[in-house]
């Protein structure tokens, strides 16, 4: 199996995942060490402010996360997560978390995450750390 296949089958799984498909976070980029969803806010998913609540921003962060250190077909898991809010996202914006790894190794995955906002704004940026299995992704044997 080739890395386009892992890609487009990791696609395809992401598009059937529950909690994915009820905030409406969708993939907008995937390749190896990279991921780009996007996530339209709801007022559903509003706070006490009435602004996006933060566990709705870190859920869209998360999927970037997840699918940017399982992009290369084997499984990683979330050992750290620091997340820092920026600026408050409203109800209908679009927004964009973009995933990057930034450094990788046998056992450890450094990740970079940016969310912004329609205008372009930094709602939230993260710094994650996964750990590195050598088992396949399950749905790939």
């Amino acid at each position: 199996m080739n890395m386009n296949d892992v890609l487009q089958i990791l696609r395809d799984r992401f598009s059937l995942e529950p909690f994915a498909r009820t905030l409406g976070i969708k993939i907008a980029e995937l390749e190896p060490g990279h991921a780009t969803v996007t996530m339209r806010t709801t007022n559903e998913m509003n706070n006490l402010f009435a602004t996006t609540h933060g566990g709705a921003i870190y859920s869209l962060l998360d999927a970037a996360f997840e699918l940017t250190v399982n992009s290369h077909g084997t499984v990683a898991v979330a050992l750290q997560v620091n997340v820092n809010y920026l600026s408050a996202a409203l109800p209908g914006e679009m927004l964009t978390a973009e995933g990057r790894e930034v450094n990788r190794s046998r056992k450890i995955s450094a990740c970079e995450i940016r969310v912004t906002g329609e205008d372009g704004r930094l709602i939230a940026t993260s710094q994650t750390l996964a750990f590195r299995k050598k088992d396949p992704l399950p749905f790939l044997v």
